[in-house]
């Protein structure tokens, strides 16, 4: 939601968020805790996360954070797992996401880190510019291999990586995401891929082909950072994924019939 401009209603997000916990989904995006100057989509998380309903669903939620700030609010928030933390490989994009150094960046990480640990949640980093970045910053596999090898010495045991403004090929997806699982066993990697439709299949099947079992979705693919590049890319879209997973027999676990109206619901909120 953070790259639609028309801010969305409080309401409306609690009934999306209730819907979607029906379903089944491992876990959800549920808002974050950062700046509402920068992000003013989000600014009411907080209230939002107040009305979610478990009932019997044993989805977790996520939110992202940016600073030590942030993540001590949703620490607080009896309703959240996950932190999420978005670590750039790219300098300059770094900057632009959270007006942070990697050096910077790192020292929070660090202490966020230590706030779950102590409040009991879960950190999530999201490799932004994961499998490139438009600015020149230097990128191979070996670079955001020795990022995760830092993120291992913190003990951080869920990695995504993120192609923040979807460069990604599939070949390249299976490459790194074989490698890293076989160097780094003890992490859980997923992927966060961005994605022009007419892509997004065979950048699924690459990372489901990999091993992959933790994929970001957003339905009808909306979403794109907006700290990125002026273009949105959009998120893979949740029914493409479900598709593709359908199309192979392999099973989600997930309520079809409750998708259906999360769906529905998505229809009717979001614009275009």
């Amino acid at each position: 939601m953070q790259g639609i401009e028309k801010f969305i209603a409080t309401v409306d997000k609690i009934r999306y968020l209730n819907q979607l916990m029906k379903v089944g989904f491992d876990t959800i995006d549920a808002g974050s805790f950062v700046s509402p100057k920068v992000i003013p989509q989000m600014r009411d998380t907080a209230a939002v996360l107040e009305k979610v309903e478990f009932g019997t669903s044993k989805t977790k939620l996520l939110v992202i954070v940016a600073n030590v700030r942030g993540a001590e609010e949703a620490s607080r928030n009896a309703a959240v797992t996950y932190l999420g933390f978005p670590l750039s490989v790219s300098e300059t994009f770094q900057r632009r996401n959270t007006n942070k150094s990697i050096a910077e960046a790192l020292n929070i990480l660090n202490d966020i880190q230590e706030i779950c640990i102590t409040s009991g949640k879960k950190l999530v980093t999201y490799l932004s510019m994961g499998f490139g970045n438009p600015y020149g910053d230097p990128y191979d596999a070996e670079v955001v291999g020795k990022f995760v090898d830092i993120l291992s010495t913190l003990e951080i045991k869920t990695i995504s990586l993120a192609d923040t403004i979807g460069v990604s090929k599939p070949d390249q997806i299976r490459n790194l995401f074989t490698h890293l699982a076989s160097d780094f066993p003890s992490i859980e990697f997923g992927v966060h891929l961005h994605s022009h439709p007419a892509e997004a299949i065979e950048k699924i099947e690459a990372a489901v082909d990999a091993g992959c079992q933790r994929l970001d979705g957003a339905i009808k693919g909306l979403g794109g950072c907006p700290m990125a590049e002026d273009d949105l890319v959009g998120n893979l879209a949740t029914e493409t994924i479900l598709g593709f997973l359908d199309s192979k027999g392999i099973d989600a676990h997930l309520d079809k019939g409750e998708f259906v109206k999360a769906m529905k619901v998505a229809e009717e909120i979001f614009p275009g």
